[in-house]
Formats: structure tokens, sequence, C-alpha cells
């Protein structure tokens, strides 16, 4: 969608997003499984025509929250790159290049009670070859210097109540979304205790997809504090605010997330457990300051995801109060 006046794209870009616009916008969908909308839908769609300091207010905005996402995105890749420099990684596709042997050998005495092949793959093996090689020190997730508690909650039945009546409720799908769309809200009579103790959310928790997609990462922000997510996502508490994003950092490169992903099981849906993740080695590395930095990179990330968040919240607050509801 392109718009002639560039005010109009934060303007109607926020009308969609409000639970009107997108009502509206949802009732030319079609499709039995999977839901489609076509371009010549969008030229059906009514758009109030607000003033234009209201509009210009709006899109203002948007324009500021995404550009905050976008540094955000930097300062991650900024984080990435130093620990990759620090571990002194090689390109991920010369690390990972696809190797001539399609079969490898492994001692009974490594086998640790796993005969899945993908769990012995041999790339595994360079990964923490190498980290012993360059890391100061290489201990586990599950090491209280890194974290406090590793939590996968228990299956249980969910009772949904209408919004601003129970937490908010997101899944592993959602898990990259700046404000998650489709969220529901848990009942805080009915599980309370489970809120309390396993699906409640924290700032600088680092979230794991742990069920169908495994190694989904993203760390908490400031506004999904309080918020739920469900028995899919296994939550790392971090041991304090001095490692919280390292560990975000380390996970979400693509040798973090090989040594996650190597403990795959599962037939028909694949499923990591929490004592996998405590297991999974982690780098400390020699140079504290440069972890300090990845850490502190981390967390300027997050609070500009939640500025982004922010931003765009009071977008949608003057759309409803000024235009919607006027």
């Amino acid at each position: 969608m392109s718009f002639k006046n560039p005010v109009e794209a934060g303007y109607v870009y926020t009308y969609l997003c409000t639970k009107v616009g997108n009502k509206i916008l949802l009732t030319n969908s079609y499709g039995a499984v999977i839901t489609h909308i076509e371009p010549k839908h969008l030229t059906t769609v009514p758009i109030p025509d607000a003033p234009a300091p209201i509009k210009n207010r709006i899109n203002e905005c948007i324009v500021q929250s995404y550009a905050l996402r976008d540094k955000s995105n930097a300062l991650v890749n900024e984080a990435i790159n130093l620990l990759t420099k620090e571990l002194h990684f090689p390109s991920m596709e010369n690390f990972f290049k696809k190797p001539s042997a399609t079969a490898f050998s492994v001692k009974l005495s490594d086998t640790n009670l796993r005969l899945d092949g993908s769990y012995h793959l041999p790339i595994v093996d360079r990964i923490i070859e190498h980290l012993h090689r360059y890391a100061g020190e290489v201990t586990t997730i599950g090491d209280n210097r890194v974290s406090d508690e590793v939590i996968l909650p228990g299956r249980f039945k969910r009772v949904y109540v209408k919004e601003g009546h129970g937490r908010v409720f997101i899944g592993g799908k959602q898990l990259w979304e700046l404000n998650p769309t489709n969220k529901k809200y848990l009942s805080p009579v009915h599980h309370a205790n489970r809120i309390a103790s396993q699906l409640e959310l924290c700032e600088n928790m680092t979230l794991i997809t742990c069920s169908g997609t495994i190694g989904k990462i993203t760390l908490v922000g400031k506004h999904w504090e309080n918020w739920t997510a469900s028995q899919h996502v296994i939550r790392v508490i971090p041991a304090d605010a001095n490692i919280a994003g390292y560990i975000s950092v380390f996970l979400s490169t693509g040798f973090g997330r090989c040594l996650l992903v190597r403990n795959t099981y599962g037939s028909v849906i694949d499923e990591i457990n929490d004592d996998q993740v405590r297991r999974t080695p982690f780098p400390l590395l020699k140079n504290q300051d440069i972890q300090s930095q990845i850490n502190s990179l981390a967390l300027s990330a997050n609070n500009m995801r939640y500025e982004a968040y922010m931003l765009e919240q009071e977008a949608l607050k003057i759309m409803n109060d000024e235009v919607i509801n006027a």
C-alpha cells in the first residue's frame, strides 16, 4: 500500500491496528483453513478523514516508533557481532557448511542416553570445542551465575476472560511481535497460583519456544511485565541484570540456537524441556568488559523496544479518543 502523502501512511497503519479498523479489514477475509485478503479488498475499507493536525501527530508517533525499532535491531546486531568476534567464530556460512560425509560414529560413552542421530551432529561438537578454545569458561545456562531459575510451566486447561478482566496471555508464535496480535486474557481467579509460580513474565527474562518451533528467543521488555505466556515457552530468569542481555544475545546466535535445537525430541511435535536448557553449554568471556558491553547493548535495545511500544500506544490512543470515538 502506497500513499501520495507520507503522513497518511502512519495514520492508516494506526487505524488498521485499532479494534474497529482491524474488524472492518477482516470482514473481507476468506478461506476455510488459511485466511486471505486481496489488495482489491483494501480499496473498500472505509477510513475516517481526520483533521491534518491529528494525522500529523499520529504519523509522527508511528515514525518515531519504527525508528526506535530499527535502532533496537541495530544494537542487537552489534551485540551479536561483538560476541562472534570475541569468540572468533567464522561466518555462519563457513561454520555451518554441509559436510561431505552424511554418516558419523559416536562413542557409546558419549551417547548421553540419546540414540537419535540429530542429537549427535558433528557441528554441535565443533561448536562446543570452539567455545572451550576461545571462551574464558564454558559453563551451562543452569549455572547460578547465569540463571536463578529455568521454568517450563506444566500443561493446564485454560480459562479465558474478557479484556480488562484477566492477565494478557500470549503464545510462542507471538514472541517476535512488539505488540502481539490475537492476545487472550487468562482468568486470575482460576489460575492465580500457576500465574504467580510459572506463567508470569518479568522484565529481562529470556523466553525460548520449546514446542513445535524450537528456539525462538526474545528478551522480555518492560511493556510485557506481568503478562503471561503459554506452557510452550520456557522462561530463563537471569541471575541479575548484569547477564540478562548477554544470555539472550548468545542464544539468539546461530551457534547458541544450534546448542538448544540439538536437544529436540518427539516423533510428531518437536519438544525440548527445562532440564535440557539448564544443561545447554554457555560461554563466559575472557574479556569481562566485552561481555558487559554486549549485555548493555541488549538491554538498551530492549528499552528502545519498550519506548517504541509506548509511542504506538500513544498513536492508538489518539486515534481512538480523537477520531473513532470523538
